[in-house]
This record gives C-alpha cells, sequence and structure tokens, in this order.
C-alpha cells in the first residue's frame, strides 16, 4: 500500500513540473524570443498541447472524476503523457535549430530562446518520466497502451505526423507513383495506428470481428512490409541521378536552416524509424498471440 502512495505522489510531482515547464517554455518564446513562422506555430502547438492535457489530467485526478470520464482512465494519462514527451521532444530540437542556429539574433531575445528551449527540454524529461512510473512492469494487469507494444502504437503515429510536415512543405510526392505509394504507405499506417490508440482509449476493442491480439500482429506484420517498401523507393527516387535526385545537399542550403533537400533526408531518415518501430511492435504483438495461445 505504501508502495502505491509513493508511485502515485511521485506521478503527482512528474506532472506537476511538466505542467510548469511547459508552461514556462511557451509563455517565454511568446512573450521575449521574437520569433514568427510555421515552425514557431509547430513548437507552440507541442507546448500549449501539453499544458492543456497535463492540467486536464490533473484535474480529474486530484477531483476523483476519473469514473465521469467517457475514457478509459487506465489507457488515457500515459497516452497523453507519451504523446507529450515526442511533441516536446520535437520542440526542442527544432525550435533552436530554426531559431539559434546561426541566429543573428542577440540580447534578450535570444536568451529569450535559450530559456524556452531549456525548459522545453525539462518538460521532454518531466513526460518521460511520468511514462516511466505509469508503464506496466512484468506480471502486472494494466491497460494496453501502458505496454510496450501500446507505446510503440504512439511513437509509430507521432514519427507518420512529423513525416506528414515534412512531405508537404514543399509537396515531395508528385514526381513518380511510386512517391505516391510511399504517400500512401505513410496514410494508411497512420490511419490504422491512429485507430487502434483511439479504440484502445476509447475501450471500444471489442467491437472488432476478430481477437484483438491476432489484429494487432496481421496488421504490424503488413505495416512491416508497406515500411520496408517505402524504406527503399523513397532514396532510390529522391536521391538516385537517374530520377533527377541529388546526393549531396545543395549549395542554396547554407542559407536555410532546413532546406527542402533537408527535409527530404528527414523523410527517409524517419521512414526507416517507423520501419523498426513497426519491426519491434510486430515481435512484442506476435509473442502477444503465441503466448496467449
Amino acid at each position: 500500500m505504501a508502495l502505491v502512495v509513493l508511485q502515485s505522489s511521485r506521478l503527482l510531482w512528474a506532472r506537476v513540473a511538466a505542467l510548469l515547464f511547459a508552461c514556462v517554455a511557451f509563455s517565454v518564446a511568446t512573450h521575449g524570443g521574437f520569433v514568427t513562422g510555421s515552425m514557431y506555430d509547430w513548437c507552440m502547438f507541442c507546448w500549449v498541447f501539453s499544458f492543456i492535457c497535463t492540467l486536464l489530467v490533473l484535474v480529474v485526478e486530484l477531483l476523483g472524476l476519473q469514473a465521469r470520464v467517457p475514457v478509459s482512465w487506465t489507457n488515457f494519462p500515459i497516452t497523453f503523457a507519451c504523446y507529450a514527451a515526442l511533441l516536446c521532444l520535437s520542440a526542442s530540437i527544432l525550435f533552436p535549430f530554426w531559431y539559434l542556429r546561426g541566429s543573428q539574433t542577440h540580447g534578450e531575445a535570444r536568451d529569450h530562446r535559450i530559456a524556452a528551449t531549456v525548459f522545453s527540454c525539462l518538460a521532454t524529461l518531466a513526460y518521460l518520466v511520468e511514462v516511466s512510473l505509469s508503464r506496466a512492469r512484468p506480471g502486472e494487469v494494466t491497460g494496453y497502451m501502458a505496454t510496450v507494444p501500446g507505446l510503440l502504437k504512439v511513437c509509430e503515429t507521432f514519427v507518420a505526423i512529423i513525416i506528414f510536415l515534412f512531405i508537404s512543405n514543399p509537396v515531395s510526392y508528385n514526381n513518380y507513383p511510386a512517391l505516391k505509394w510511399c504517400m500512401a504507405v505513410y496514410c494508411i499506417c497512420f490511419i490504422i495506428s491512429m485507430s487502434i490508440v483511439v479504440l484502445c482509449v476509447g475501450e471500444c476493442t471489442g467491437c472488432l470481428p476478430i481477437p484483438f491480439p491476432r489484429f494487432l500482429s496481421a496488421y504490424a506484420l503488413l505495416a512491416v512490409l508497406m515500411y520496408l517498401s517505402a524504406t527503399i523507393i523513397w532514396p532510390v527516387f529522391k536521391f538516385d541521378s537517374r530520377y533527377n535526385g541529388q546526393t549531396q545537399r545543395p549549395v542554396s542550403c547554407q542559407n536555410f536552416g532546413l532546406c527542402a533537400w533537408d527535409k527530404l533526408v528527414a523523410i527517409a531518415v524517419l521512414t526507416a524509424l517507423n520501419f523498426l518501430i513497426y519491426l519491434a511492435d510486430l515481435a512484442y504483438s506476435a509473442r502477444l498471440v503465441f503466448v496467449r495461445t
């Protein structure tokens, strides 16, 4: 009993710390950073979304309203915490890369940008602590999203979102049908993975016509094969000279924080990363089926 109370106390303080760090990050960036642009909008969304959802979780927990919330409370908090950790991590990387690297800004504005980056990193750390405290332990009965496969689902959807950000600005998949196939892979796998997350958070997995573990294994195998094809096709059609690709970074990119060629490289790396995540998901899902069988 004492151990449960101690863990609940640590979880509460981790959430409070994440709430404060995210609040400071977007407050400092807004009121002294003097930054604009789509990347600033993304970072601001990451911090504000994380702050609002953490505040919601804290209010529900402190007022004891878990039973009144129309979602699975064993799945929702850790699902959100994992998303918030990834969102703040992306903001911690993109914000300084975009607004501090090679910046000519000095004085108070630069100090505010550095402070926003530091508190974004602290928020990321706090959310990672929350995920670590909330995830399922060996032999523990808990929600699917608290298990390793559930957390991998969050990572799969998040990586796909980042791919969508890069692939759509500028649009870089219209040149060849093979690239459109890659886009289809990203969209199909994202929709199915996000549907699984929603089904688990909404406790609707029993609505499926087949057993949930078998569905997860079948989908993981399909996603691995689809992402394997995209991992091979995307670099070939974007960096091979036979398809008007460039193997080296253009000189014109030196004047940009993240140019179009950099985004193509990022998409290739993120595609390979998501392939590895789906491969790990397949291993865990297959093990889940065989162990239960």
